[in-house]
């Protein structure tokens, strides 16, 4: 049975603060053998988006990067409302997790020490972030 875990991402989650329109939910659904994991990032009223990262950190510290959503993009994309998919395996995993499992960074956020975070040209170090969480 697939493991759910989500983020909801606002400027206000940024450290430091990011006074922002946009916001973003994030999806990332395991599979049953660990194997992969699915991942939707809706992001929502945002200018230019350049890249967007899973990072370990807790809330309101700043961390390395764990795995890559999307970018860099140079130019950056602008939506109303649009979704990145894709499918992750422990191959896609850097920094403090390379050459480790997706099962570890499951474990990054069981414990509260993961978010995602998306950059944009006016904000390079991040627009919109949120902690990912187990799904209720």
């Amino acid at each position: 049975m697939p493991t759910i875990y989500k983020a909801f991402l606002n400027g206000r989650n940024e450290v430091p603060p990011v006074q922002t329109a946009a916001t973003g939910d994030a999806i990332f659904e395991l599979n049953s053998s660990g194997t992969q994991l699915r991942f939707a990032l809706i992001i929502r009223n945002i200018s230019r988006a350049t890249q967007g990262y899973i990072h370990v950190g807790l809330t309101g510290r700043g961390g390395p990067v764990a795995i890559f959503l999307f970018g860099p993009n140079k130019f950056g994309i602008s939506v109303r409302r649009g979704v990145i998919r894709g499918t992750l395996t422990n191959q896609d995993l850097v920094g403090p997790l390379q050459g480790k499992t997706l099962r570890d960074l499951i474990t990054e956020f069981e414990d509260g020490n993961a978010y995602v975070n998306v950059h944009t040209a006016r904000n390079p170090e991040g627009e919109v972030r949120g902690q990912v969480k187990p799904s209720s």
